[in-house]
């Protein structure tokens, strides 16, 4: 008899547990973008001393310091918007998965050192809200969301 009870409350419990998945989505999506954003922001805020920073303290491979600090910056703040809307969620979480993961390569060599586990918890955090965002979508409240219902063609699962 107790399983009957148990069954049926967890019955009850999934339609209430769906329900929140959206707002869930969203909350995930606005949180990770917000660091991004106010990074990228704060970036521009202090262009030279951005500048500064990708010449002697990133280690950005393959890019010249200016070229990384413009790409870093410009990923930071297009990417987290997009995602914060939900435009081509996937793939504007993809971009900000790659900002981040630039991030830690770049800065490696201070991040892993001993002292600096809090700093590489948060990213590891970020790059995996930023997964779920890539494997589950961005959810109904978004502008893909907004996009699949309103074509009437794509299914919850599209965004």
């Amino acid at each position: 008899m107790p399983e009957n009870n148990l069954a049926r409350t967890y019955a009850r419990l999934v339609p209430l547990l769906n329900a929140l998945q959206s707002p869930f989505a969203l909350l995930v999506r606005v949180y990770v973008s917000w660091v991004f954003l106010k990074s990228g922001w704060l970036k521009l805020s202090d262009w030279g001393q951005t500048v500064s920073l990708f010449e002697s303290e990133y280690r950005v491979p393959l890019l010249p310091p200016l070229a990384a600090a413009v790409a870093g910056t410009a990923g930071e703040l297009v990417f987290s918007v997009l995602v914060i809307v939900g435009l081509w969620g996937r793939l504007s979480a993809i971009g900000l998965f790659a900002v981040n993961a630039l991030a830690v390569i770049s800065y490696a060599h201070v991040l892993y050192q001993e002292g600096f586990e809090a700093a590489i918890g948060q990213h590891y955090l970020w790059g995996f809200m930023i997964l779920v965002i890539i494997v589950y979508g961005p959810g109904a409240l978004s502008v893909d969301g907004l996009l699949a219902r309103r074509s009437g063609t794509l299914t919850r699962d599209s965004y």
